[in-house]
């Protein structure tokens, strides 16, 4: 008997995970964390941390398509990142904008599709120019969707969605009433790219969300690594993997509930 549905989990893969003797999560979000400390610890400047988590970033991401993530999310730049020191902030962007021209030529070889979410018109014409080339390029790939969250924050994006929401319903092309949660999610700036978050990483030992797709994480399961990004690498990706499948995930639901699915 087939169990039913749960959130998170697309209709065509229940059968497969079923089955499965591993649950890999369908969408992974990872907050990356401690490319700063990394470098104080070893007498190195800022930029040379985040240049290290670069390279952690790329193992992440081979290794995540090799597992069958369906979605891997980054946070890479959050809205409140523009408030350190301006030489930090300059390296970041010229970190980004390199990333897109040297970087997106490989994902698109891997059939890996891009997408980057957050507000754009904070970037340069440069910046916004190849992240719209980015996009347009790996656009019709079938392999991992790969999600930057790039001058992003969870609260922005709820503010905007109801923002919008708002201005339909004041221009009576959607009642009030009908507002609900699909049509919430349908409003997020994320909503075409960016399904429920199945297991949420944050990296250098800190554990809280930092205004990451606060919408997505509702029911996601949490797992904090005391490395610093810059040494997360396949092997703890993998280890995050299995503290995942360790888990029981009720979804509002009780143990007997969930023993009555799987008979």
């Amino acid at each position: 008997m087939t169990s039913p549905q749960l959130p998170g989990q697309r209709p065509d893969d229940a059968q497969a995970r079923e089955s499965a003797q591993e649950t890999v999560p369908s969408h992974v979000a990872i907050i990356m964390d401690g490319n700063n400390r990394w470098a104080r610890a070893r007498g190195l400047s800022g930029v040379r941390g985040h240049r290290a988590g670069v390279e952690a970033v790329r193992a992440v991401i081979q290794r995540a398509a090799e597992r069958g993530v369906d979605t891997l999310s980054l946070f890479a730049f959050s809205s409140e990142n523009w408030k350190r020191p301006a030489a930090e902030v300059n390296a970041l962007m010229e970190l980004f904008l390199m990333a897109l021209k040297r970087e997106v030529k490989k994902l698109h070889e891997r059939n890996i599709r891009l997408s980057i979410i957050g507000e754009q018109r904070g970037f340069s014409h440069a910046i916004q120019k190849h992240i719209q080339r980015a996009e347009t390029l790996t656009a019709s790939n079938t392999g991992m969707h790969l999600v930057i969250a790039a001058n992003y924050g969870g609260q922005w994006d709820l503010a905007q969605a109801a923002r919008r929401l708002a201005e339909q319903a004041v221009a009576g092309d959607i009642s009030p009433a009908a507002i609900d949660e699909q049509t919430m999610d349908q409003a997020m700036a994320s909503n075409t790219c960016v399904p429920p978050i199945d297991l949420c990483i944050r990296t250098s030992g800190e554990q809280r969300l930092s205004n990451f797709m606060l919408w997505q994480l509702a029911y996601a399961e949490l797992h904090f690594s005391p490395l610093l990004w810059p040494d997360f690498q396949a092997d703890a990706f993998d280890e995050a993997l299995a503290d995942f499948c360790r888990r029981q995930r009720r979804f509002g639901m009780t143990d007997e509930q969930l023993e009555a699915q799987g008979a």
